[in-house]
C-alpha cells in the first residue's frame, strides 16, 4: 500500500525502535519519568521558552492551550479554516467554554487586520476577545505557512490589545525546513507552541505543549484532569527524542516529493485545480467529468490510500515512508486514469 491519506500513518524505524527499548523510565505524573523530563527540558530550549509538557496529541496540547489562556465567556480568534475548529469536535467549547470568532483568511492565513477587526468590545452581551490560533503549517489551507515576517504583526497586536497567541505547529517543522527561520526566532512570538512528533517527523505518538513555567504549572493539572497522565512514558518520549535529532532536515524531501506530484497532476486533464503546494501537503480538486468518491476508490484499487476531502477535493500527504520507489509508482497511476 502506498499510504498517502496522513503523515500520521508513519512507523517507526528501527533505529527509533531500538532506541525507545532501552529508554530509562518512571512515572511521569510523579515527574519522575527520565526521558520525559529531557525530551520537555529539549523541546523548551528549542524554542527559548522556559518549560513544556509531553501530551498524547496535538489535539490535547491544543485544548489545554485554550484552557490555560482563556477563562469562560471569552473567545478564540481563527481563521474558518483552522484544525482547532475543524478537526477537533468542538472542544473550545466543551472543555473551556469559549466561543470562537471564525476568519475568512486565505489558505488558512489570516493577518493582523483581520484579527484587529475581529476584536470585540468590551459588552456584557460579548464575549471577551481572549486568545489568536494560528496553524503553521494550515493542513486544509494545503500546507500553507506563515513566514516570520508575516507573524510579527500578528504578535504585536497581540501584545498591543493584551490578546494571547497561540500556535498550533503540528506540522511546524515542515515549515522551517522551507523558510530556514530558526525555531528561536519563532517562540519569541508566541505565548504557547504545539508541535507534534508521530506527523511527518515519524515517532509513534506523543506532542508537546511548549511555552512559560506558570503556563505549563497549569498545564499539567488540565493534562490530568483531560486523562493524559501518561506513567512509563519515556519509551514514547524516547521515540520523539529520535526524532527530533534525526527527522527534521529530511522533511524537505518529503515536501519536494508533494510539489513534483503537483507538477504531475496540473497536466492531467481530470484535475480542474490544485491548491498552492508549500510543503508536505497537496490538496486537488477535480473536474466534472468525475467525483472524489470514485477517483479515491481507483487509487484504492491501484493499491493508493488517499484522503476525500470534499465531494471532487482530494488530499495526498507525502511522509518518511513514502519512498522514490512508490513515487514512481504513484505517478504512473495518477497518469493512467481516466474520467468518464
Amino acid at each position: 500500500m502506498i499510504n498517502l491519506i496522513s503523515d500520521t500513518v508513519t512507523q517507526p524505524s528501527k533505529a527509533m525502535r531500538e532506541a525507545m527499548s532501552t529508554a530509562p523510565v518512571g512515572d511521569d505524573v510523579f515527574r519522575e519519568d527520565p526521558t520525559v523530563n529531557k525530551l520537555e527540558q529539549k523541546a523548551a530550549a528549542m524554542f527559548g521558552k522556559e518549560a513544556a509538557i509531553f501530551c498524547p496529541s496535538g489535539t490535547m496540547t491544543n485544548q489545554i492551550a485554550i484552557k490555560v489562556h482563556t477563562n469562560p465567556l471569552d473567545e478564540l480568534i481563527c481563521d474558518i479554516n483552522s484544525h482547532v475548529y475543524q478537526y477537533e469536535t468542538g472542544g473550545y467549547s466543551f472543555n473551556s467554554g469559549v466561543a470562537v470568532n471564525l476568519l475568512n483568511g486565505v489558505n488558512g492565513k489570516i493577518t493582523a487586520d483581520q484579527i484587529e477587526s475581529a476584536i470585540k468590545p468590551t459588552y456584557d452581551w460579548f464575549p471577551n476577545s481572549k486568545l489568536v490560533v494560528i496553524e503553521n503549517s494550515c493542513n486544509k489551507g494545503g500546507g500553507s505557512y506563515y513566514t516570520l515576517d508575516e507573524i510579527i504583526p500578528i504578535r504585536k497586536l497581540t501584545k498591543e490589545k493584551n490578546l494571547k497567541l497561540h500556535l498550533d505547529g503540528a506540522r511546524l517543522f515542515n515549515v522551517l525546513v522551507e523558510t530556514n527561520e530558526s525555531t528561536q526566532d519563532v517562540g519569541k512570538q508566541f505565548d504557547s507552541i504545539s508541535i507534534c512528533i508521530s506527523k511527518g517527523l515519524g515517532a509513534p505518538v506523543g506532542s508537546l505543549l511548549i511555552g512559560d513555567e506558570k503556563d505549563i504549572i497549569q498545564a499539567r493539572r488540565f493534562r490530568k484532569v483531560m486523562g493524559g497522565g501518561m506513567r512509563q512514558s519515556g519509551i514514547l518520549a524516547q521515540g520523539c527524542i529520535y526524532a527530533l535529532e534525526n527527522n527534521i532536515e529530511r522533511l524537505k524531501l518529503d515536501n519536494d516529493r508533494a510539489k513534483l506530484i503537483g507538477e504531475i497532476l496540473k497536466d492531467l486533464d481530470y484535475v480542474k485545480a490544485i491548491r498552492p503546494i508549500k510543503t508536505n501537503i497537496l490538496i486537488f480538486d477535480l473536474n466534472e467529468n468525475t467525483t472524489g468518491e470514485k477517483y479515491v476508490e481507483y487509487l484504492k484499487s491501484k493499491g493508493v490510500n488517499a484522503a476525500l476531502f470534499g465531494p471532487n477535493t482530494v488530499r495526498f500527504v507525502t511522509h518518511l515512508d513514502f519512498t522514490e520507489e512508490m513515487m514512481e509508482e504513484l505517478l504512473d497511476i495518477l497518469k493512467a486514469y481516466k474520467a468518464t
